[in-house]
């Protein structure tokens, strides 16, 4: 059993966290040291890293593309591990220093835009597709898209932190965040049982949003062997659905951009650097 811990009155950083992420966390926000961010020649240029929320905006603007729509973009690797998302730029674009940030220069004025769901949100209304201009249609895919926002963290922050990254294995978390997280795959599950994608009949922002996270955990490309762990075969209706976003070409596509690993484009400037 593990020792118990007992809090200080007041708290204050362990001079060490552990875990593989844990030289990155401070408990101040801010820059940590001054580097600017580089411009393509797009309007839109995006700074992230092929994780499950960078994935959700290639993933889009590959899809636009396919679409036919200009929604050309410049991405650029922010290597998280390498703390480039501390840098005076990217700070400025995001005060909160998490990917993916960017910035639109198509208007008179730049617009900067973060967090994932707002970015989602921002390219989808400017580019008119994959989200219903109005009525219940697009409300729920705001329901499924803010339920992605809310849940995700329990997933990974919870869940892949103390299964995978944590510096020793603890019963109590593992099996608290995989509680949670088996839920919320019935979740899913049940609702997939009844429609072809996650808000209805149209394949949307919010299944952009959910297929990173969860298709990922299904495929068995997170947290090690989690889903071994987790027992994912079980849900019928959402391996069914993974299976079909995974072979949709602007998926594969998205998946491959501002990643490191094989097949991966660290930065990608046209069409012709995934091509």
């Amino acid at each position: 059993m593990a020792q118990t811990y007992t809090p200080p009155k007041i708290w204050t950083a362990p001079e060490e966290t552990g875990g593989r992420f844990g030289a990155i966390n401070q408990p101040t926000a801010g820059p940590r040291f001054d580097k600017e961010l580089p411009k393509g020649a797009h309007p839109l240029q995006l700074y992230s890293l092929a994780t499950p929320n960078g994935q959700k905006v290639t993933i889009l603007l590959e899809e636009l593309l396919a679409a036919g729509i200009d929604a050309e973009y410049d991405a650029w690797l922010i290597e998280i591990m390498k703390l480039d998302q501390f840098g005076s730029g990217f700070v400025e674009i995001n005060p909160n220093s998490k990917i993916p940030a960017l910035v639109d220069h198509s208007g008179a004025e730049p617009v900067r835009v973060f967090e994932s769901g707002s970015i989602l949100i921002y390219l989808a209304e400017k580019f008119g597709a994959f989200l219903p201009a109005s009525g219940p249609a697009r409300a729920e895919v705001m329901n499924w898209l803010f339920w992605q926002m809310g849940s995700a963290p329990f997933l990974g922050g919870g869940f892949g932190h103390f299964y995978a990254y944590a510096p020793e294995k603890l019963e109590y978390p593992i099996n608290r965040y995989a509680m949670e997280t088996k839920r919320q795959l019935d979740v899913l599950d049940r609702t997939l049982a009844e429609r072809p994608y996650i808000a209805g009949d149209m394949y949307s922002i919010a299944d952009m949003a959910i297929y990173p996270w969860y298709g990922g955990l299904v495929e068995g490309r997170q947290y090690g062997d989690a889903a071994t762990f987790l027992q994912v075969q079980d849900y019928e209706h959402l391996g069914r659905w993974v299976s079909e976003i995974s072979a949709r070409p602007a998926v594969q596509r998205g998946r491959r951009v501002n990643a490191t690993g094989e097949n991966g484009v660290p930065n990608r400037h046209s069409a012709a650097d995934l091509d």
